[in-house]
């Protein structure tokens, strides 16, 4: 039946419902494993969300840079007023044929002219006739409009216009090549971050744990004292031991009690720090069912350097840095290239326009920059120099990988290591305790034996568990380097895994 309820509790949580009061510190106590506390952070982490946005934005540009091979469609609308008409005066003309047509038409002498009805006019009608024709011209001329306006001071037009790059030497295709190593990066840049919040979830969930067993173990000694305060009280009474073991006894039960209290004070607070890793505002008392666990036969170190080199994600980082400074210098070459782009322009609408203007026209349009002060050259430098600089960036930061991993994998063996010395002592210290304690009893020992004896098991229960915390954090710091953070939970179920718990 309690199972039922812890279970029910952390479906609960994990829906972010509110609930009535639980406790009487106004709190809701939840049980809840590492791989549930794993799912709500993946679920509610603020930056798992921000990584996703990032994707999604990196994905929406890749999106956007196939839009360039497509041509560039889109309307324009202009309303102009200029300072004057655009007129044309063509009276230097007029004044140019004017006297020609009054000579022709006054002297002129003509022949050959067709009759209407056959043959050729006589030479006096024919110069009549054609004396009359320039004379009619000359009237024309002279009653016609030469100074003509071909474009009003204001005017409007509504244009359909057209674009497409033919040719770009190669800005448009590294455009698009940018684009995709921008998604690789943001996925590489979401692996990352994962990763590092799994590490941190280790490190705070496994630290409440830590924190709720050092409280287990602070109850057990305060117990501990307690019956040994009482003991000494009644033997005090009965005269067999003197007032000061008595004392002695009350001093280290209350040094008991204060170290129960800093015990509960610090679960408080890893609870609180595992709350925000989750994304959790509410006030729950997190009881984690997961125990502290430590794996004795692990991988070889070369193993986990393999790994690192196919996975790490700052390493796959770089190498995509790497790929988008060459594309860099690929585009600055370009620069050297011109650009050809096919365009038109469609008259949609237009305003006192000159009727002059075509309606419509198609063309293509070349740019090439010959000179441009040596601006280019100096790009294309500045572009080889990123190129060596993400190289050198690269090498140190393969090395800072391969230091880290050997560091960790040194630190899991350290806390083996201690781990084992601390089992070997465990069964030594345990009897020492149990011998004092009967010996104080029996009158054969002072009281400050029997709080050694205590202390002394106290703190190599604390300190075993201490050690197999740090063996989680250096397996999760070391697999998060690795890119293998995923992996952490195998280890955990792992049939060779061993838990390690204080039990009353």
């Amino acid at each position: 039946m309690k199972d039922i309820v812890n279970n029910l509790v952390t479906c609960v949580f994990a829906f972010g419902l509110l609930v009535p009061e639980c406790s009487a510190q106004d709190s809701i106590n939840v049980n809840l494993t590492y791989e549930e506390a794993l799912n709500l952070t993946l679920g509610k982490s603020h930056v798992i969300k921000q990584s996703a946005y990032l994707m999604e934005q990196k994905e929406q540009e890749l999106k956007a840079s196939r839009g360039i091979h497509y041509p560039n469609i889109g309307l324009s609308a202009n309303f102009v007023q200029m300072s004057d008409d655009i007129h044309l005066d063509l009276n230097p003309v007029k004044d140019a044929i004017t006297p020609l047509y009054e000579g022709l038409g006054n002297f002129g002498v003509f022949s050959g002219v067709s009759n209407p009805g056959g043959g050729l006019l006589p030479d006096a009608m024919s110069t009549q006739y054609m004396r009359n024709q320039y004379l009619q011209g000359l009237d024309e001329i002279e009653t016609g409009e030469w100074d003509q306006i071909i474009q009003q001071k204001q005017f409007a037009t509504v244009n359909l216009t057209a674009s497409m790059p033919l040719f770009t030497g190669g800005k448009i295709i590294a455009s698009k090549n940018a684009a995709k190593l921008g998604v690789k990066d943001a996925e590489f840049e979401g692996v990352e971050k994962t990763n590092q919040l799994n590490s941190e979830l280790v490190e705070r969930y496994f630290g409440l744990c830590l924190t709720r067993q050092a409280e287990k173990v602070r109850e057990d000694v305060l117990q501990a004292m307690k019956e040994h305060y009482e003991d000494a009280e009644k033997m005090k009474n009965e005269g067999i031991i003197a007032n000061a073991e008595l004392l002695h006894a009350k001093v280290y039960y209350s040094e008991a009690e204060r170290e129960l209290k800093k015990a509960v004070r610090m679960s408080s607070i890893a609870n609180k720090a595992l709350l925000n890793t989750m994304g959790e505002d509410s006030e729950y008392q997190i009881h984690p069912i997961s125990d502290l666990f430590y794996v004795e036969e692990m991988e070889p170190l070369a193993y986990f350097q393999q790994e690192a080199e196919k996975n790490n994600p700052l390493l796959n980082k770089i190498e995509s840095k790497k790929s988008l400074a060459e594309l860099g210098v690929k585009v600055e070459n370009s620069n050297y290239l011109p650009s050809v782009a096919l365009m038109g322009t469609y008259d949609l609408w237009n305003y006192d326009l000159s009727p002059y203007v075509p309606h419509w026209m198609v063309g293509i349009g070349l740019k090439w920059t010959i000179f441009d002060g040596a601006a280019r050259e100096h790009k294309r430098k500045s572009a080889r120099l990123k190129v060596s600089q993400v190289a050198e960036f690269e090498q140190k930061a393969t090395k800072d990988v391969q230091t880290g991993i050997e560091k960790y994998y040194q630190e899991m063996k350290m806390s083996l290591e201690q781990i084992q010395e601390l089992e070997a002592a465990q069964q030594f210290t345990d009897e020492y305790f149990r011998v004092r304690q009967k010996a104080f009893q029996e009158g054969m020992a002072t009281s400050t034996d029997v709080v050694d004896a205590n202390l002394a098991l106290v703190k190599l229960k604390i300190e075993k568990l201490q050690a197999t915390y740090q063996f989680d954090i250096a397996l999760a710091k070391l697999l998060e380097i690795c890119g293998l953070s995923d992996k952490f939970q195998d280890y955990q179920k792992s049939e060779k895994a061993k838990v390690e718990t204080f039990d009353k």
